[in-house]
């Protein structure tokens, strides 16, 4: 189970989730997921503590779970009011727990699963558990499945306690019929609901729209400004952006479309000129530990700026170069 450990340490380190041995209280039902969570990150040097949330609901069993967290985790009991659903619950959960400092919960691959699932019939969306809520609470087993949180209890002689409405509700009817419909169907529907389910980067949502915008125009040729200095310019079947480009401590500017910047390669010579531009670093003194980083500026394979230092022949003043000290 030391595999299982790395893997959970590995994902932590990858997404930033808790510093290393740092605090952090550990939101316990007594289930296998919270428990693997708890002894886990116990066993991986962080500084655990755990809160367990009781809701008012499922009269003695709820009982008996809050116990078994207080013994077992030394979790402390939070008393909510009852809700009738599932989403208002989890709300509830993160609004009582707000002043524990950090907090993870544990959500695995399989709750990834269902989550995807649900939201693409109930709402069209693909958008699954967030490795880290806006609230800060985070989920450091979304890499591994239920089945692996119950194996790893079982490994360690961590007992656990089992919440008999969960076939009852809606994840219960995903985890007990759809999925095993849908895996009939296809054996890689795991596989590929998680992937939708993982988080991408996104555009702002106005530069998204300014975007959407332009390439609907029917119009031959139309621009939109992207901000920060930068345009959008459509000519038909192409599109470009027109602009401003920071590389490193420059910044450089030009009205011209077909320019690309990029690092020295061996061999770089100025259009039109003999001289190498690794000549040129030297003849202006440039650091032999800046060369590198230092940009250069292409039409197609030619080398037509060195920015600062030299412009090919019919080149000068195309591109606006500026370099700020760091």
């Amino acid at each position: 189970m030391e595999e299982l450990r790395d893997r959970v340490e590995r994902f932590v380190r990858a997404h930033e989730l808790i510093p290393p041995g740092g605090e952090v209280t550990c939101l316990v039902s007594g289930g296998a997921d919270s428990t693997c969570l708890w002894h886990a990150l116990r066993r991986l040097g962080y500084d655990v503590s755990a809160v367990h949330v009781h809701h008012g609901v499922r009269g003695a069993d709820a009982d008996a779970d809050a116990k078994h967290c207080a013994d077992a985790f030394g979790a402390e009991t939070v008393h909510v009011e009852p809700a009738t659903t599932e989403a208002a619950m989890r709300d509830l959960r993160y609004a009582a727990t707000a002043g524990f400092g950090p907090r993870a919960t544990g959500h695995t691959a399989s709750d990834q699963i269902e989550t995807v699932l649900y939201r693409i019939v109930s709402s069209g969306s693909t958008r699954g558990i967030r490795v880290r809520r806006d609230d800060g609470v985070v989920r450091p087993l979304l890499d591994l499945t239920r089945e692996e949180t119950s194996a790893y209890c079982a490994a360690h002689g961590l007992a656990v306690r089992t919440d008999a409405t969960n076939p009852e509700t809606a994840r219960g009817l995903i985890r007990d019929e759809i999925l095993p419909l849908l895996r009939r169907l296809h054996p890689g529907t795991d596989a590929n609901l998680r992937a939708l389910g993982e988080e991408r980067s996104r555009l702002p949502r106005a530069l998204e729209a300014s975007l959407v915008d332009l390439l609907a125009s029917r119009a031959g040729t139309k621009a939109a400004d992207l901000g920060n200095g930068v345009r959008a310019v459509r000519e038909y079947e192409t599109l470009r952006l027109e602009g401003t480009v920071e590389w490193g401590p420059w910044t450089l500017e030009t009205e011209r479309d077909d320019l690309d910047v990029r690092a020295r390669r061996p061999g770089d010579h100025l259009a039109g000129r003999r001289k190498k531009v690794q000549d040129l670093f030297v003849d202006a003194k440039v650091p032999r530990a800046e060369r590198e980083a230092w940009p250069v500026v292409v039409c197609g394979d030619e080398v037509v700026v060195v920015p600062g230092i030299a412009d090919a022949p019919g080149w000068a003043g195309v591109v606006t170069a500026r370099r700020v000290a760091r």
